[in-house]
């Protein structure tokens, strides 16, 4: 079993280059990459709705949202593991949310010009 789950929505070509970028990175296999576009796995404990608006990781048996689940993705990764780290600073924590929180306003107009 990985260190790390990953729920992504497999359904957004964003994300699907995303994750095949960190496939491509997790030499180890320390992540488990869950799609969760067509529907909730019964092992996790988030709602659909919310797997599907956020980023979500489980790292060693907690939880995280948005930038800190990238963060937490990251740590898996020799290669990235250093910004996993600066992003647990507070006062980086608080700007890698917010940049993420930008990118989920533009994140459909991408969707909509990755998918024509």
């Amino acid at each position: 079993m990985a260190d790390v789950i990953v729920w992504y929505d497999g359904a957004c070509p964003l994300c699907r280059r995303e994750i095949a970028v960190m496939r491509r990175l997790d030499r180890r296999g320390a992540i488990s990459f869950v799609d969760v576009s067509e529907g909730k796995p019964e092992s996790c404990p988030i709602a659909q709705d919310e797997l599907l608006a956020r980023f979500h990781v489980k790292e060693n048996g907690r939880i995280y949202s948005g930038a800190e689940g990238f963060a937490a993705m990251w740590r898996a990764i020799p290669l990235l593991r250093p910004f996993g780290q600066l992003a647990r600073l507070p006062g980086l924590r608080q700007v890698f949310e917010m940049l993420y929180k930008g990118f989920l306003r533009v994140r459909p107009r991408l969707q909509r010009m990755m998918s024509d």
